[in-house]
């Protein structure tokens, strides 16, 4: 067995496992790997006091503080176990982020940690492959819980897709279910016609022609039971 050691602690000491022993503890029980995405450091900070084990093993935080920087340190770090994403960041606001970053890693885990709770996008968020939606104002527990959800000890298999129970529950309707059965670029044009862009601006912005940014806005329109865009902007203020 190795020999312990007497460490140096500020102005005491603590006793350390000898170098065999922790190698031994590290081997049996790997870590976890999370990437947290957040431009305030102190929210990092705190996520990171809120959580150091998950399942008894160490979770091991790698940080980034703007989406760019993310999309790079997953590339170049991952694969990661997990990611949490802000949804207002400073080179990236709203939804456009989670779009760009599963657009970049396809297969990561994503889930949203934002402020913003409004059903409108957290559904559109888990149209859009979040696998849950954490809201920053809950508690240490509610953050362990939703990751130990979702990344299960390796005697317990996966959750094959997203879980309802790691997205709020809000009080449904009628226009909430029709958008949830929207596809992802129908969701796109409808977050940019809400953000007031005009439809030349919307086929700048996604590439798509004008003539086909006019369909999906129609589809909308048809989908949502609206008459016109000032009415469907309407019932999302």
């Amino acid at each position: 067995m190795g020999r312990d050691v007497i460490e140096p602690v500020g102005m005491g000491e603590r006793l350390v496992p000898g170098a065999r022993e922790v190698a031994g503890l590290e081997a049996e029980t790997p870590g976890v790997r999370l990437l947290l995405i957040d431009d305030y450091e102190f929210i990092r900070i705190g996520v990171r006091t809120m959580c150091t084990r998950l399942h008894g093993r160490p979770v091991a935080w790698h940080e980034a503080g703007s989406l760019q920087d993310g999309i790079g340190i997953f590339g170049h770090d991952g694969p990661f176990d997990a990611v949490l994403l802000d949804l207002n960041l400073s080179d990236c606001k709203g939804l456009q982020g989670l779009r760009l970053f599963m657009q970049a890693h396809p297969r990561a885990r994503v889930l949203i940690f934002s402020g913003t709770v409004d059903e409108f996008v957290i559904r559109q968020a888990r149209a859009l492959g979040a696998q849950g939606y954490l809201r920053k104002t809950g508690s240490a527990q509610e953050l362990q819980c939703a990751l130990a959800e979702l990344l299960p000890p390796p005697e317990r298999p996966r959750l094959p897709q997203a879980a309802e129970r790691l997205f709020p529950r809000l009080p449904g309707s009628s226009m909430y279910d029709r958008i949830a059965e929207l596809g992802p670029r129908h969701l796109e044009v409808l977050e940019l016609v809400l953000s007031g862009c005009t439809n030349q601006e919307i086929s700048s912005a996604t590439t798509l022609s004008l003539g086909t940014v006019k369909n999906y806005v129609s589809s909308l329109l048809l989908a949502l039971d609206v008459r016109s865009r000032s009415h469907l902007i309407s019932l999302f203020r």
